[in-house]
């Protein structure tokens, strides 16, 4: 069985991160996301339950996601779900440089590989980042998230 990993903050999860791991099916007969845990915090960052809970709302209908939360070095997390590959969005050549060098250290550490899926072009400026800051401006970010995920307003 091909597991991956699709590891991230997701505060909150986009419509970028939702390409990915729609797109990461095609490649695994199971994908596990894994929510970074409430060890990291940043201002206004929903907890790792709401976050956790939002995504398994979303892929409630497909059987082969599973939502986790996981702590300490995703590696570690690809290795007790058994996985062999850990999946990352790329948009830019700034995130392919860090991505890069992540996956060079992860694979010498563990022998996990990475994937890097790059973004549709309509997501490539989509980010948690930006999201975060429109809705602290009291944008309407429906348009950045997808469908089943609501808002927090």
């Amino acid at each position: 069985m091909k597991i991956g990993v699709f590891v991230g903050s997701f505060d909150p999860f986009t419509v970028g991160h939702d390409s990915i791991v729609t797109r990461s099916l095609g490649l695994f007969d199971r994908l596990v996301i894994g929510v970074v845990g409430d060890q990291v915090h940043k201002p206004g960052m929903a907890s790792a339950e709401e976050r956790m809970k939002a995504i398994a709302q979303l892929y409630a209908d497909e059987p082969r996601i599973e939502v986790k939360p996981y702590y300490g070095l995703a590696v570690e997390f690809a290795q007790e779900q058994g996985a062999h590959y850990i999946i990352k969005g790329v948009r830019s050549v700034k995130d392919f440089e860090y991505e890069r060098e992540q996956a060079d250290i992860n694979r010498q550490i563990s022998g996990i590989e990475t994937i890097l899926l790059f973004a549709e072009p309509q997501y490539a400026s989509v980010s948690s980042s930006v999201v975060r800051e429109l809705q602290h401006f009291g944008r309407d970010v429906s348009e950045f998230l997808p469908k089943k995920v609501k808002s927090e307003e």
